[in-house]
């Protein structure tokens, strides 16, 4: 953002000085005279002063709130940050909030939706890159909503936006998924998320919000003419299909790129792929043409470009013929709304460690499968009513990947909850081996690793300058085998800091392995359910392990840390050295 700061005191020239150190962007300061010259440059100003001063300067050239830069006052004490013009449209509610928390003051924002932590909406298309197409006034739409009429939202895509919806999905909304849910109730306001057009009942306001997810394919005639005609009839044929114009962008074969109908679609600002002949004869459709391979060495042009700009996803409307062209779509599989498998780490145990990433997907989900001989409950109270919530312990793996495919298929969003970070000494390789087998969709949520917590709750730093910068992570040989090269002894080799998952049962044997290089007086540690209510850690040095962890009955949720880095407090950071250089400095 280029910004100007406006100072009107000398108190305010101390605040601007902050500002232009702290804030990103391209920041300079300026006199109130200056203004109405730099008025139309700036994406913002900052007046630091009087808020009649602020007013009086730029009351004479405020034009639109879709084009008027973003201006914020604060006043000379630094008390208040307020939001003068151009509130969320044009940022300076954003601008009042991330000023207010540099200096330390109250942010005041008048904007009743953001006030109302509710959805901004004649902003929030471009936050996610939609197109918004209101049928009604878009000032009645957002009165209807920031009142809290009943509001339908339906959401036929899935992308980080909509994601954010049913995050944030306030009391007054209720989700929709077709045209008989809709239906079922009285609502005021429809919002959608959609590439398709569905006629909305007489007398319910529409906002839509349209995702570029769909990919027309165009074959076309040498030197088709004419060009808006033919435009015109694909745009016509589009429509005819239930398919919003705003959500399309086009391809085509290369050898097309110079044809009139193209050029002109480029012009009027259409996006465009080109694919090779090459390219687009790997392509399996459904209306493969031989007079078409003859003359352009692909049996299809339309067809194998819309699937083939789709990556993957799923056609939507076959080839179909017009004058000197012909014309097909698909829809890009990254917007294909199906349902979804989050693994989440839960964290160690304690509910507040799970991530605030962890936690909204827990909120969210329609099934919550968790490994509750090792998750603790309490982490699934969040569920949302009507979720159904399962625990894995009595479930065999197939057991397991069947639930989660009954719901997978009917679309739901499922969570399937594992202990510490999943992807440490977790068992989902082969649940991930049975989602790639059968098409689903997943993504992993990192979790905080047991090892982790290990260090918070010992108030030990596992790295020590000078002496120890390695951590290992690893577990004793027990019913499933280690890697020769991976055996205890190797490990202890380099007398890194050592944490030993899932080993308390085969304590005698880590214990003598370890003995083979580390010294007898090492510092150890046995940390039983870290971070749950029950949590329990016992200290001492490494001749003694097994008695400790045999004397107190551990059990397998029980990792052991050996190391010297235990409590460790003589060895100093050069970090905090006064003659050391941050590699960020100048």
């Amino acid at each position: 953002m280029k910004i100007s700061i406006i100072t009107v005191t000398r108190e305010g020239a101390n605040i601007a000085e902050i500002l232009k150190n702290t804030l990103a962007g391209d920041i300079d300061t300026a006199d109130r005279n200056d203004v109405p010259g730099l008025f139309a440059d700036r994406d913002a100003f900052i007046f630091i002063g009087a808020m009649g001063i602020c007013v009086r300067t730029i009351a004479p050239l405020i034009e639109d709130k879709h084009t008027d830069p973003a201006v914020i006052c604060i006043d000379s004490t630094g008390r208040n940050v307020i939001s003068v013009l151009s509130g969320h449209v044009g940022g300076a509610n954003q601008l009042t909030r991330e000023v207010a928390a540099t200096i330390g003051a109250m942010p005041v924002i008048t904007t009743q939706s953001d006030n109302q932590g509710l959805w901004a909406l004649d902003t929030i298309a471009d936050d996610f890159g939609w197109t918004a197409v209101a049928e009604n006034d878009m000032n009645d739409i957002i009165a209807a909503f920031v009142a809290k009429r009943p509001t339908a939202l339906w959401l036929e895509t899935h992308d980080r936006g909509t994601d954010h919806l049913q995050e944030t999905l306030p009391p007054h909304a209720i989700i929709v998924r077709n045209m008989e849910e809709l239906l079922q109730r009285d609502f005021s306001l429809c919002i959608i998320v959609s590439p398709f057009r569905h006629e909305i009942p007489e007398g319910m306001m529409c906002l839509r919000f349209v995702p570029r997810a769909v990919v027309v394919g165009i074959g076309l005639a040498h030197e088709a003419e004419p060009a808006a005609g033919i435009i015109s009839a694909i745009d016509t044929l589009i429509a005819d299909n239930g398919i919003m114009r705003e959500a399309c962008r086009f391809a085509t074969i290369d050898i097309k790129s110079n044809e009139p109908v193209v050029k002109q679609m480029i012009a009027d600002g259409d996006d465009f792929t080109f694919f090779t002949a090459s390219q687009l004869a790997e392509v399996n459709v459904p209306t493969p043409s031989d007079v078409v391979a003859r003359h352009v060495g692909t049996p299809s042009v339309s067809e194998a470009a819309a699937l083939l700009a789709a990556d993957g996803g799923e056609i939507l409307m076959k080839k179909q013929k017009g004058d000197n062209f012909t014309v097909a779509a698909a829809i890009e599989r990254k917007w294909l709304r199906r349902g979804h498998i989050e693994i989440v780490g839960a964290g160690p145990g304690d509910p507040d460690l799970v991530s605030v990433r962890g936690k909204r997907m827990l909120e969210r989900a329609d099934l919550i499968l968790y490994a509750g001989s090792l998750v603790p409950k309490e982490l699934t109270l969040c569920a949302k009513e009507g979720a159904t919530v399962r625990s894995s312990a009595d479930m065999n793996l197939d057991e397991q990947c069947s639930l989660m495919k009954h719901f997978y298929d009917r679309g739901a969003f499922i969570v399937r909850l594992h202990t510490g970070d999943p992807c440490i000494f977790g068992a989902i390789q082969e649940q991930m081996a049975f989602f790639d087998e059968h098409g689903m969709n997943y993504h992993i949520t990192p979790g905080i690793s047991s090892f982790l917590a290990a260090a918070a709750e010992l108030r030990s730093q596992f790295t020590i300058p000078e002496r120890c910068q390695t951590i290992i992570l690893t577990r004793g040989e027990g019913r499933t085998p280690m890697p020769e090269r991976e055996k205890l002894h190797l490990l202890a080799r380099s007398q890194s800091t050592m944490c030993i998952f899932l080993s308390a049962s085969i304590v005698d044997d880590v214990q003598e392995q370890l003995l083979t290089e580390y010294p007898e007086d090492t510092p150890v540690a046995a940390c039983y359910h870290l971070t749950w209510k029950d949590q329990a850690i016992y200290r001492g040095k490494l001749k003694d392990l097994a008695a400790i962890v045999k004397g107190h009955d551990l059990t397998l949720t029980t990792m052991i840390v050996v190391g010297e880095a235990i409590d460790n407090r003589s060895n100093k950071s050069l970090l905090y050295d006064k003659g050391f250089s941050h590699l960020f400095r100048s």
